[in-house]
């Protein structure tokens, strides 16, 4: 008599790492994130020294007017899979931005206008997703934000594993649930929550000496002598124009 056959151990989802959810995330307050959004991300960039921004090859997928800035909710799938992208709507609260590390796969989508749709009526701000979406003409007429490297007809299967609100990798850049992330038409910037309120007041100082600059500039009152010295300091070797001798 032939024994039932059983799929191999290897394939059985195992709980905790690789697949679990954590639904306590600590959240900074609304309205000091919500000051991030007088900045520009690559003005955020310079303030966290160059080290947070996202790959660019992530970018708005959707209108020219979309803009998020929100506490991470953090999703990291299997490529192909999508299963915790689901889930990620019942635990993501309004005004979370629904992070996903898909692994930069371009082999399925992790999402469409359906979940898109979902999503916008859970209150959920939008998605960034290191991978691709697919349904774009449907998303963009729910003019629902999505960040993402690209579209594609193939759709996900719905499996696991997957995790969500633990740390993940999106665009080279780490990513803790409740990190601030700001995306424009610019880029995006991840800022951890423990630097969110010093982060601020440096944005803001350098905003007025930056206004100060600017101003400068458009009167053509400016000067490149740091330039110069830098040159001189790393004993850059400068030739200087020769006079032209008539014959």
């Amino acid at each position: 008599m032939e024994s039932k056959a059983t799929k191999p151990i290897s394939a059985e989802m195992f709980p905790g790492p690789g697949f679990r959810v954590n639904e306590d995330v600590r959240r900074l307050d609304p309205a000091l994130m919500s000051e991030f959004t007088e900045f520009a991300t690559p003005d955020i960039s310079d303030m966290l020294n160059r080290l947070y921004a996202v790959d660019p090859g992530i970018a708005r997928l959707t209108s020219n007017e979309h803009k998020l800035c929100g506490p991470a909710c953090t999703v990291k799938v299997f490529p192909g899979d999508n299963l915790m992208v689901h889930k990620s709507l019942d635990v993501a609260r309004p005004g979370d931005i629904v992070v996903i590390d898909a692994h930069a796969s371009s082999m399925n989508a992790v999402l469409g206008d359906l979940v898109s749709t979902k999503a916008k009526h859970r209150g959920i701000a939008g998605f960034i997703v290191d991978g691709f979406v697919r349904d774009l003409p449907g998303i963009m007429e729910l003019d629902f934000p999505i960040f993402a490297r690209g579209t594609t007809s193939i759709g996900p299967l719905h499996r696991g594993p997957g995790e969500i609100n633990y740390p993940i990798c999106c665009g080279g850049i780490v990513v803790n649930p409740g990190d601030v992330i700001v995306a424009d038409g610019a880029g995006i910037v991840v800022i951890p929550q423990e630097v969110a309120s010093d982060l601020l007041k440096r944005l803001r100082n350098h905003k007025v000496s930056m206004a100060a600059y600017l101003a400068g500039v458009k009167r053509g009152d400016f000067s490149n002598a740091w330039v110069d010295r830098i040159l001189s300091e790393a004993g850059c070797a400068v030739s200087t124009a020769s006079e032209t001798v008539a014959a």
